[in-house]
């Protein structure tokens, strides 16, 4: 297939390019940056000029081509990062390509994640956010990707873990080392029992080339490999790479400690993976989060 991917030079989207590449599968990658365009190229894809602001460009692109896979977010977390803002950008995206695959029946893989879902409970794959809810924000770019199946489209949604793990990350667990470096402590809400999911980011790859060679139209995915590590657990393995103690503090402590991170530490999400096993021949091999936290690379800078 020749498969165009946005977010084709982040953490996951790169890993992704590589799976597909790697099976046989021809990528074009979107790039806005000249630096974005040569890692492509050096990659061995190839390049569409443009951004998620550019409609027209992004819907030449899908149309195109074979697949899509859809991985760009806008990302900023800085303090006043609009979270509002992203989603519905995000959601005029999906709106634009699935406009340009619409009675196409080609495969359209978009990104989500675990933890939108209502937490305390080992959620599925048939679960969707609570109406009102912080995750239905975010959830309307997924349930507006499902509904193009009944248009034409065979779209999936791989909701993420919350940790998407490996060499290179500068997500939740870069931050939370940095974090416990900077207040001289490793932290956890309350005892630390409540659970996040997580899985190795050569394992999310191969998810998404899986459903886009045959996810089951409008169907939801979990990139999940461990239904849920205690929280301290995570925390201990931290403050021992790093020689710090490990403290337990409590929820009202937590957004002074972890900045915007604390609306998200003390979440308590497990979920399981047992659909997408089924639908999907997704067997995860890769390390787990403990054992990758031992290898040590994420306390090298």
């Amino acid at each position: 297939m020749r498969v165009f991917v946005t977010g084709a030079t982040g953490f996951i989207g790169s890993a992704v390019v590589r799976e597909l590449l790697d099976a046989g599968h021809q990528v074009t990658g979107l790039a806005r940056s000249d630096t974005s365009a040569a890692a492509l190229t050096a990659a061995g894809a190839d390049v569409h000029r443009g951004d998620l602001a550019d409609p027209a460009g992004l819907a030449e692109a899908a149309a195109s081509a074979d697949a899509v896979a859809h991985h760009a977010f806008i990302h900023d977390f800085s303090a006043d990062f609009d979270f509002a803002a992203a989603c519905a950008a995000d959601l005029r995206v999906i709106e634009t390509i699935g406009a340009a695959l619409e009675g196409s029946d080609k495969p359209f893989v978009i990104s989500s994640g675990t933890a939108l879902l209502q937490g305390g409970r080992v959620v599925t794959e048939e679960d969707t956010p609570a109406p009102g809810s912080f995750g239905e924000v975010r959830g309307r770019s997924e349930s507006t990707a499902v509904a193009l199946a009944d248009r034409g489209v065979r779209s999936a949604s791989v909701r993420f873990s919350p940790t998407v793990h490996g060499l290179g990350d500068h997500g939740f667990v870069h931050m939370l080392i940095g974090i416990a470096r900077e207040k001289g402590f490793a932290a956890h809400v309350g005892d630390g029992a409540n659970r996040w999911p997580a899985v190795h980011r050569t394992d999310a790859a191969r998810l998404v080339r899986l459903a886009l060679e045959g996810a089951p139209a409008g169907s939801r995915l979990h990139a999940v490999a461990e239904e849920g590590i205690p929280f301290r657990d995570i925390a201990t393995v931290i403050a021992r790479h790093l020689d710090l103690p490990v403290r337990s503090i409590a929820p009202e402590e937590a957004a002074a400690h972890f900045g915007w991170l604390g609306h998200v530490v003390g979440l308590d999400v497990p979920a399981s993976n047992t659909l997408t096993r089924k639908w999907l021949d997704w067997d995860p091999t890769g390390p787990e989060l403990l054992e990758d936290l031992e290898e040590g690379h994420y306390f090298k800078n």
